[in-house]
């Protein structure tokens, strides 16, 4: 495991349940989303406060679990020579799809509630990178995997993700023989997918572990699927975690599970705790995560367990990680409920690609690092100039969209710091400093209508300024440090 923090809490894994003192609030609900999800509608929000927490955070689970997986494309088969044989550009071919794939993930981070955000992040725990396997047909089947056991057993998950095409490729499967094995896989295996590094496994695991995994050689290259040859598996006897015999694939996760499986469980619930909750670790709710989780390696139910506690509600927690380039340009769209055209959506891509977050490609076989790694000097200008652009946008499509979301944001009200401060609560994840911050942006917001026309009750929402003033704090909140916070 990695360097743990000795932060301690009242707060526990026990199940939160509302008190005056702790309100199940918009507040609360907000953490959720933006921390499950990217972001909520109005309507959403609403409906979330009509539930119990528990039976919101099962109805997320649940969900995502009953969410299908995704469509195979056409090209889902597709290899290079395939393009070749019907008179495409077999290269040309395959950015375009990869275009429309980046486009499909787009969607569902929006639309795919918490399997939109599962699929983020075990793709940055598995990496692979689509520049590196370069197959479309590959990209799908990676990504079909990591739907399908994004909830699931996490043993499993391991074991299927270690056979599939775009893996084998990547960490160089094909190239581990019988006579000259590669590790690269055997040690990525234990080093990110597992166990952390050097923790509970030395060089000679790894040596005897590639020989084990030999036998994924056969592949004529061009796309199309690696297959395993028997006549190529190292027929040898390999001691691992100190248990010798003829052990293949199956045998080597088997081994892992069963020799390792604390290790497991503390590694992998400190990276779901370090991503869903807080950087600042608390060995104690983690340690109490990987004991139900060395259960049965059920991801849902460690979820569910973690994302019902009290824990995850303190308020210490809530705005504590910084949003990655997905969370804020998608948590702005889902809060607003802003629409976006398919070129506008290219170019929302190639911006984030452009401050550290390309989709299928993270910037190495460790992932992104995540939370304050996101922001430097050039990504936080980069930022703002994205944010920037959508507004511009969207006012340059439909004004009205400005004056509704301010509409459905304050419930219609006629007060101005009272329309300010709802606002901001949509894209803050908690209370500004001090209530002068409040008192800045409700200026802001006022722009320069005359001040008795709203003592006087001549001004509302619906007054012919009124979409430009909520453009103007818009602007204005995005430019807030608390903006970058979720």
């Amino acid at each position: 495991m990695g360097n743990l923090t000795s932060c301690t809490t009242s707060s526990t894994l026990s199940v939160y349940e509302p008190s005056v003192d702790n309100p199940w609030n918009v507040e609360k609900v907000n953490h959720v989303f933006r921390r499950l999800c990217f972001g909520a509608s109005k309507m959403e929000i609403e409906n979330a406060l009509l539930k119990t927490p528990s039976q919101f955070i099962d109805d997320l689970v649940d969900q995502a679990i009953n969410t299908t997986v995704t469509s195979a494309p056409l090209w889902a088969n597709l290899t290079f020579q395939d393009y070749i044989d019907i008179g495409l550009n077999a290269s040309v071919q395959m950015e375009k799809n990869h275009g429309e794939w980046r486009i499909m993930a787009f969607d569902q981070f929006l639309t795919h509630g918490l399997r939109g955000r599962l699929n983020f992040f075990w793709s940055n725990h598995f990496v692979a990178q689509l520049k590196v396997y370069y197959c479309s047909n590959f990209l799908f089947e990676y990504n079909k995997l990591i739907e399908t056991h994004s909830l699931g057993n996490f043993k499993d998950f391991v074991e299927a993700i270690g056979k599939s095409n775009a893996m084998l490729i990547y960490l160089n499967g094909v190239e581990n023989t019988a006579n000259k094995p590669n590790e690269n896989y055997a040690r990525e295996l234990y080093e990110l997918f597992t166990l952390g590094l050097n923790n509970g496994y030395n060089q000679l695991d790894i040596v005897e572990t590639a020989k084990a995994l030999t036998g994924f050689n056969d592949w004529e290259g061009s796309c199309k699927p690696v297959n395993f040859n028997p006549l190529k598996f190292n027929n040898t006897n390999k001691t691992i975690f100190g248990r010798t015999g003829n052990w293949g694939y199956e045998d080597v996760i088997n081994i892992l599970f069963e020799e390792k499986g604390t290790l497991i469980a503390n590694y992998i619930c400190e990276k779901l705790y370090k991503y869903f909750v807080s950087s600042d670790l608390n060995e104690n709710i983690i340690n109490e995560m990987a004991a139900m989780f060395i259960l049965d390696f059920n991801i849902a139910n460690v979820l569910r367990k973690l994302f019902k506690s009290e824990h995850f509600f303190d308020s210490k927690n809530l705005g504590s990680l910084i949003k990655s380039p997905y969370d804020h340009t998608h948590c702005f769209i889902k809060t607003t409920g802003f629409n976006y055209n398919l070129d506008f959506k290219t170019h929302i891509i190639w911006s984030n690609d452009n401050i550290g977050q390309v989709l299928f490609n993270p910037v190495d076989v460790a992932g992104w690092p995540g939370d304050r790694d996101w922001i430097n000097s050039s990504t936080f200008v980069g930022r703002w100039r994205l944010i920037q652009h959508m507004i511009s946008v969207s006012w340059n499509n439909d004004p009205e969209m400005f004056r509704n979301f301010a509409i459905l944001s304050s419930d219609g009200s006629t007060d101005p710091s009272v329309i300010t401060r709802a606002i901001i609560h949509r894209f803050v994840p908690k209370e500004l400093q001090t209530t002068l911050d409040y008192d800045i942006a409700t200026n802001i917001f006022k722009y320069d209508i005359p001040e008795n026309y709203y003592t006087n009750g001549t001004w509302s929402l619906y007054f012919s300024e009124a979409p430009y003033q909520v453009l103007l704090l818009l602007i204005h909140i995005f430019k807030m440090p608390e903006f970058q916070l979720k």
